[in-house]
């Protein structure tokens, strides 16, 4: 009869061992997702048309978020960012702190100099109006930790043009994967 009370304890104890086993390995996966997506990467779904033909609504990406804890956004870089409370914006970071930015007759010079931009080929082909990015000027140097950024669709897109230069501490991350639909599987 001990030996049968003995038995049913140890086969407790290996089902409360196991039990617990689980309970630590789906506690330590939660909280390393959380830790992941907090720190490292998150998905961004693009809402609106501000970066075609680059990024399309509906697409979803991959928020690298740790290329800027060791280092700074890079020109054209694809960058989110909060603009708002609510909203985060899709970008491409065109002047970096102390550029001047000027557009002229649809050519983008900064400190003077032209600069190709050659992601915007194709929607500047397609494009039916005088230019694809009207005349324009910021008048002063891009402020230190901020950046200047545009959407690719610029007849639409609401960016700096508007609201100004971003501070980089609103950057939430540089775009990274592209991951939905998947036919447009793709690395920025």
């Amino acid at each position: 009869m001990e030996d049968g009370r003995r038995g049913a304890e140890v086969a407790d104890a290996k089902r409360n061992s196991e039990f617990w086993g689980w309970v630590k390995t789906i506690a330590i996966a939660f909280i390393l997702a959380v830790a992941i997506r907090t720190f490292v990467i998150e998905r961004f779904e693009v809402q609106g048309a501000s970066m075609v033909p680059t990024a399309h609504d509906g697409e979803h990406f991959i928020i690298d978020k740790w290329s800027y804890q060791f280092g700074e956004p890079e020109r054209f870089d694809l960058i989110v960012f909060q603009a708002t409370e609510e909203d985060r914006y899709i970008k491409r970071v065109i002047g970096l702190p102390g550029d001047t930015i000027r557009f002229e007759n649809d050519i983008l010079y900064i400190n003077g100099e032209q600069i190709e931009e050659p992601y915007l080929q194709e929607a500047k082909a397609a494009y039916s109006g005088p230019v694809y990015t009207e005349d324009y000027s910021f008048e002063e140097a891009v402020p230190e930790n901020h950046v200047f950024v545009m959407g690719d669709n610029r007849p639409t897109s609401l960016d700096s043009r508007a609201i100004g230069p971003v501070s980089e501490d609103k950057i939430i991350g540089k775009v990274g994967l592209r991951f939905w639909p998947l036919p447009e599987f793709d690395v920025q």
